[in-house]
This record gives C-alpha cells, structure tokens and sequence, in this order.
C-alpha cells in the first residue's frame, strides 16, 4: 500500500471533490484519480462514489480513511519523536580527478569546517565516473580532467545533460619520480629517457562519443613497455617511494608531498599536451555555504601550485 495514495485519499475526503484536492496538493487531477483507483484494488474496495457535486465516502470508505488517519497520525508521531532536537546536518558530496592540488584544497577545508554536524563525501574517480555520480547519485558537484583536444566533446556532453561548467585550471602534465631515480639527475628528461621504466598510469581514460581503445591509445603512448595501474592515490605515491625504477605523469604536486615521500617534480619539454580540470554542477544549482568554502580553497590551492 502506497502511503502518498493513503494521503491522497485523506484530502479527497475532507474536500469532497478530486479537482479540489488536487489544487490543495497542487496535483494533477488524474494523477489523483489514478492513484485512488489503485488504492481500491489493492485493497478490492470502493472508497468513493461519484456524484453530481463531486464524491462522498462509501462505508467502507469511511472504516478505511479512519484506518488511514490513524496510520499516517503514528506516522508522524514517530518521525517527530526521532526527529526531535536533532540538528539538520550540512552535506557536501564532490568527485574529482586524483590530483594532489585537489586533495590539498580538501585538505585545508576540512580544517574550517566547524562544530555543526556535517557529512562529507569526497570521491576520486574519472571523468566518467564523476559524471555519473551526479547524474545517478545526487553527488552535487565534480571535476572532470581532459586533454584540451576533447575540449568540444565534454561540453557538448555537459550541455547536453543540463550542467553547468568553469574551467579551474588548464596545465602540462609533468614528471614525478623518486629522488634515487637515475633520472632524477638528469638536466632535462626527453620520452625516449623514459621506455626502460615503469610507468604508473591510470586504466580508466574516458571521452564521450569516442572509442575508449581510440582514447587510451592517445593517452597511452607506446614509447612505455612496462606500466602499473593503480587507481588508488595513496599506493601511487607509496609505489613511487619504494621503487626507483617508476614514474608518473602528474599535475604539478605539493612540496610537501614531494618532501613526504622523497619525490622530485620534473618538467618534460617534449610534453606540450594542455590538460583542463573543469568544475561542474547542475544548471541552476545554488552553491551553498560548505560549497563555497570548498571553492574557494580550490583556487587557493590552484594559485599556489599551478
């Protein structure tokens, strides 16, 4: 049994007409008819009769809208029982691409987020993915990485869904390596100073109305034989620690990450592809205040590092 019907039923009650129920729920009157009538066959009974002035309870209308009151009134004793003094919590929900200038925004708002209840969901994840979150998930805002070349592939995308979009930054990815990485002494890397080592790479590239094996060969090369997928932001940095013999393509990173896990960051010159991460959110969407401080930290953070 659908309590929105039970509901329903209750106003057509107290009115005595369908279309006047409807204009007090601001609903469509046969929305309202179809949803008494399959109130009545899931129960098997006539709740209303019509008559020239609108509808009036049968008998058994009247034992069921009694039944009713009573079921929605405890309904709504115990929502107000549990509901009672506890405080509405701010929510924030983003997905964004695995890059340290975003983790270091999140970072630093997190340190302001106050004694009032929150909860905050934070996803590193593709483009794709982020995309999804907020179309499936109610996820409110994301960031989505792309090589500018796709620039008119994601937006015809993003208008198409009815989402909003401001470029953060635009960048080159650069190297980042263990400091007892050999070429770490280099002077200047080239790509060919690269094929004898292992790359980390991430193996979730994603264009919309593109082949993903057109995508993945564009943005992985072949001058590379040997290379980890690793998803999870965390084993990158611990892989790229332990082994010296590993490197990875990065947005320019913190110093103190670099510090933390004895890296270094090198710029290659040979590598002239222009990335963009673009902040999204549903056309419309007011920010709010968790939003806004997020945002702020974000171009905070872009400023001091890239």
């Amino acid at each position: 049994m659908n309590l929105l019907h039970m509901k329903y039923a209750i106003e057509v009650a107290k009115a005595g007409s369908l279309n006047k129920a409807a204009q007090v729920l601001l609903v469509a009157t046969p929305n309202i008819s179809r949803s008494i009538k399959e109130l009545e066959g899931d129960l098997q009974i006539t709740i209303f009769e019509r008559t020239a002035s609108g509808v009036k309870l049968t008998p058994e209308g009247e034992e069921f809208i009694n039944f009713a009151n009573e079921i929605l009134s405890q309904i709504d004793r115990v929502e107000k029982h549990y509901k009672a003094g506890v405080p509405h919590k701010r929510k924030f929900s983003i997905s964004v691409p695995r890059a340290s200038y975003i983790s270091e925004a999140f970072s630093q708002f997190s340190k302001e987020l106050g004694k009032e209840p929150c909860e905050i969901f934070y996803k590193e994840t593709n483009s794709q993915r982020a995309i999804h979150n907020m179309v499936n998930h109610d996820y409110k805002l994301g960031i989505i990485r792309y090589a500018e070349n796709y620039d008119k592939y994601f937006k015809a995308m993003l208008e198409e869904k009815g989402f909003g979009f401001e470029i953060i930054s635009d960048f080159t990815y650069s190297l980042i390596m263990s400091a007892e990485n050999p070429l770490a002494k280099k002077d200047k890397i080239m790509f060919d100073d690269l094929k004898d080592y292992i790359e980390i790479a991430h193996a979730d590239p994603y264009v919309p109305s593109m082949p993903i094996s057109k995508v993945v060969k564009e943005e992985l090369p072949d001058n590379v034989d040997r290379r980890i997928f690793i998803f999870e932001r965390a084993s990158q940095y611990d892989l790229l620690h332990d082994n010296p013999e590993t490197f990875m393509w990065v947005s320019p990173p913190p110093e103190s990450l670099l510090e933390r896990y004895n890296l270094v960051w090198i710029k290659c010159d040979e590598n002239k592809k222009v990335y963009k991460d673009v902040l999204i959110y549903r056309e419309g969407y007011k920010f709010s205040e968790l939003d806004n401080l997020f945002i702020t930290k974000l171009y905070e953070s872009r400023r001091k590092y890239l």
